[in-house]
Formats: C-alpha cells, sequence, structure tokens
C-alpha cells in the first residue's frame, strides 16, 4: 500500500491571466497571435495533461473578458447586479444595460447562450477572426448607433443618452458564485479555478454558490423580464417596444416564459429572432404542425414576428428547413458547423429585419414551406418553384402588411 503525502501530490498548474506573460499579443487585425510566430493562433493543447490546457485555456479567456469588458464599457454600457438589492461582495450576477434604458422607445435584449461569458459569442472566433468579431463589441457599437471617432465611455454616454434604441446584455452563462473572489463565474471557469493539487477534485457546490433569483439560466431569464423589462417595473417605458435575440437556450428560456406569460406582454414585443432555435411547437407552443392558432395566439405572433437562424452551408439569408418544427421560418447564418458562431456571422442581418418589423408593426413573416429540398412554396398557396433546393426571400425576407397582427 502506497501512502502519500500532501506534499508529494503535483502542484496544480497556474497561468497569469496576462497575454504577454502568455506568449500572445494583438495584431493591427484585433486578432489573437503567438508572439514567437504572429501567424498561429492560440495553442489550446500545451500539455498531455488536460488540468495543464484547461487552466492555461482559462487564463486566456480571462485576458479576453477583461478586454472585452473594458471595450464595452467604453462603448457606455453600464453593470447592473440581480438581485437589484446585491451588493458587490453578495451573490449576483452582472449583466449589462445602456443608461439611456429609462428613456429609450425601444429595447434590443440579448438572452445569450448558458455556456457563454458576459459579452462572449465564441471564443474561438475572438481568436480567429477579432476581438470585436467574437464578442458582442461591434454588436453594441452598431444598436447604439456609436461611430468610430467615439472611443470613450464619457463620449459614449452622452451620445447614447438621445438614443432611441437601449441595449441589454443578460448573463445565463455567469450563475455560478464563487465566495472566495466575490464573482459570478461559468461552470467551465469554475472547473478551471486553482486546486490544492493537479489531481484534487474541483470544489463541491453547495447553496452558497447559487445567485437568488438566478439559481438556473431559466430563471435568470424570467428574472430579467420580471425585474428589467417589466413595462410596470423602474427601469423601462410603459410604452417601450422590446426586440428579442436568443441564442440556443436562452431563445429557449425567453420563447417559455413568453408562452406561459403572453396576455402579458403581448403589448409590449416588437419580434424575435433566434439562432439555433431549441422550442418545439408541440411542446413549448402547445400547437400541433396542423392546427391554425389564434391570431392573438403567442404561437400566432411567432409564426408571423419572429425568425430563426440554423446550421447550414447556404449564404446568409437564404431559406432553409426548419419552420414546421419551430413554427417560424428559418434561414441561414452562413455558418455550418458552430452554433455559437451562428451569431457573429448573422447579427448584421437580425438587426437589419428587427429594425424593420419595429418601424412596421403590421409586418408578418411569409410563410415558406418546404416540401422537398427541391421545391418550396408559400403555405397561402402564392409561392413559385424555386430551383436547386435555393430559395428567395419574399419582399426581403420580411413578408406582406397583414392587418392581422
Amino acid at each position: 500500500m502506497f501512502v502519500f503525502n500532501r506534499g508529494d501530490l503535483p502542484p496544480d498548474p497556474s497561468f497569469p491571466a496576462d497575454l504577454k506573460q502568455l506568449g500572445y499579443f494583438i495584431n493591427d487585425r484585433d486578432q489573437i497571435r503567438k508572439i514567437s510566430d504572429p501567424k498561429q493562433e492560440f495553442q489550446f493543447k500545451i500539455n498531455k495533461n488536460d488540468r495543464w490546457n484547461e487552466t492555461q485555456r482559462e487564463a486566456m479567456n480571462a485576458c479576453i473578458r477583461e478586454i472585452v469588458s473594458q471595450r464595452l464599457r467604453a462603448s457606455g454600457l453600464v453593470t447592473l447586479r440581480l438581485p437589484l438589492s446585491s451588493i458587490s461582495t453578495q451573490p449576483h450576477v452582472p449583466i449589462l444595460v445602456s443608461p439611456n434604458i429609462c428613456t429609450a422607445s425601444r429595447i434590443i435584449v440579448v438572452f445569450g447562450e448558458n455556456v457563454q461569458d458576459l459579452g462572449i459569442w465564441a471564443y474561438r472566433k475572438v481568436s480567429s477572426d477579432g476581438i470585436a468579431t467574437g464578442s458582442a463589441v461591434s454588436f453594441v457599437r452598431a444598436v447604439l448607433g456609436l461611430g468610430s471617432d467615439i472611443a470613450d465611455a464619457a463620449s459614449a454616454a452622452k451620445k447614447i443618452r438621445t438614443h432611441k434604441t437601449a441595449l441589454v446584455l443578460t448573463n445565463p452563462g455567469q450563475l455560478i458564485w464563487h465566495c472566495g473572489s466575490s464573482q459570478a463565474m461559468s461552470l467551465q471557469s469554475w472547473l478551471a479555478f486553482p486546486r490544492s493539487s493537479a489531481v484534487d477534485p474541483p470544489d463541491t457546490m453547495s447553496d452558497r454558490n447559487k445567485i437568488p433569483g438566478n439559481e438556473t439560466w431559466q430563471e435568470h431569464i424570467y428574472h430579467v423580464f420580471e425585474r428589467i423589462l417589466n413595462p410596470n417595473g423602474r427601469f423601462v417605458r410603459k410604452d417601450a417596444k422590446i426586440d428579442i435575440i436568443g441564442l440556443a437556450d436562452g431563445g429557449l428560456g425567453a420563447i417559455r416564459y413568453l408562452a406561459d406569460e403572453w396576455d402579458y406582454w403581448r403589448g409590449s414585443i416588437s419580434a424575435i429572432c433566434l439562432s439555433h432555435p431549441l422550442h418545439h411547437a408541440q411542446f413549448e407552443l402547445g400547437q400541433p404542425g396542423a392546427e391554425s392558432p389564434p391570431s392573438d395566439s403567442f404561437p400566432s405572433f411567432v409564426s408571423s414576428r419572429c425568425r430563426a437562424y440554423v446550421l447550414s452551408d447556404k449564404p446568409v439569408g437564404l431559406p432553409v428547413p426548419g419552420s414546421d418544427e419551430h413554427v417560424c421560418n428559418c434561414y441561414s447564418p452562413g455558418e455550418e458547423l458552430n452554433v455559437e458562431c451562428i451569431m457573429p456571422a448573422a447579427w448584421k442581418e437580425m438587426l437589419q429585419w428587427l429594425t424593420r418589423m419595429y418601424e412596421n408593426p403590421e409586418l408578418c413573416e411569409e410563410q415558406l414551406k418546404f416540401k422537398n429540398e427541391e421545391e418550396q412554396k408559400v403555405r397561402n398557396g402564392e409561392g413559385q418553384k424555386l430551383k436547386n433546393g435555393v430559395g428567395k426571400k419574399l419582399d426581403n425576407g420580411v413578408g406582406h402588411n397583414l392587418k392581422s397582427v
């Protein structure tokens, strides 16, 4: 029998959360590259032991989070802690909002993936295509109308103050409270946090690591609706219209909540845009495919004022199958491999569509139905055959001006 003393165990690997010390830099294309080889991206596998690889990745991700956070603050966003009554040392989850949230007539809210950090779309995109591309930086500046001449928080806040569109970035991915560091983190960060040795298991979670009212990503989404977006609450105007962008689980949570509370929210929601939709007509919407829902119901709203982007090898914006399952039209984002890369690829088209829907409250999506890969038609029989399995968007992808909506 072998007995090891604590001092005999291998020390846990440690990497500094500093780009230069990690051996990387940001080039003139906003990409993260190796100092020793400026053409090489971030190298995840540096050791046969995954613990070394994971802790190094977390150190790199911490660098990226800090850079993105600085840029988002420079774009005028401010942090809100949920629950709203919490102080910095109490369990809370941070979200980001624009300072005009109380005065804006339009609110765009993003419910992100439950595996990503605040303000991050995809770490792989940050490394390969650029920090602003793989994070919410470019998206935020486009939503808030910030030009390249505005580079500091004071100038951004001054311009945003009179902007008619406000932004909310929710945080369903960082819902674990780490007591020692007094911060909310994702499960990936929790598993990579320093341990007593390289062979020790991760810390055990308890009730102390839960955030009140935000214990799960679903609860977090509900909390944002009820405490931040509520038209009878303290943050948004009663007549403000809300555009929702839901990414994977974030979209599923928003659909589930609105399906249960539609009578209350009907007058506030302008349109919904989803990436990698996870809801199903029969379960979340209670609508078998053959039934036609009432015109004022939530399933009817989803079919007419919602669209989704799903993985596809087609060019961005082309119709693809999926409407029978999700009730709404589905389009290609120009991304065929990674779910987290849909938002970086398609957010510009999402914003264009949401803006058209906001400016025209009676516009509806044409309901496209795929018979097979070689023929598509509009459900009302007014469509045309489309060749080679590739469709065209009708009326620029928006649809007819229908009075029933």
